[in-house]
């Protein structure tokens, strides 16, 4: 695959649906052989934070641990940084590989020329 795909994920544990399908949609672009983004933004940032992803729960649903994983070994995961310092998350915080980035850089990844972005 030549594209990449970032994938801004803003829902969590309150909108399940929504968040496990970004991850899904994510995850399975990484099996695909694409390379992928995801940025954690809005609820989901707290997803960056060890423990919680093992809380999350959906029937029917990939675990969302195996999803991010998958994530953090085959793609880039991002937290938003304006998103991380309203819920007081600071670097030494977050899971090991989450990177802490702002919207310029969101920016640069869903425009670059070969890029497919998408907003859950």
């Amino acid at each position: 695959m030549s594209r990449s795909l970032v994938v801004k994920v803003t829902a969590g544990e309150a909108d399940a649906e929504r968040c496990n399908q970004a991850f899904t949609v994510a995850s399975s672009a990484v099996a695909a052989g694409a390379r992928v983004s995801l940025w954690l933004t809005g609820e989901a940032s707290w997803f960056a934070l060890p423990g919680r992803a093992e809380s999350f729960s959906l029937p029917h649903a990939a675990p969302l641990p195996d999803l991010l994983g998958m994530l953090l070994s085959g793609g880039t995961v991002t937290l938003c940084t304006q998103c991380a310092a309203r819920r007081d998350i600071g670097p030494d915080d977050v899971l090991p590989g989450v990177r802490l980035a702002g919207a310029a850089r969101f920016v640069e990844e869903a425009l670059a020329e070969d890029a497919q972005a998408l907003v859950y």
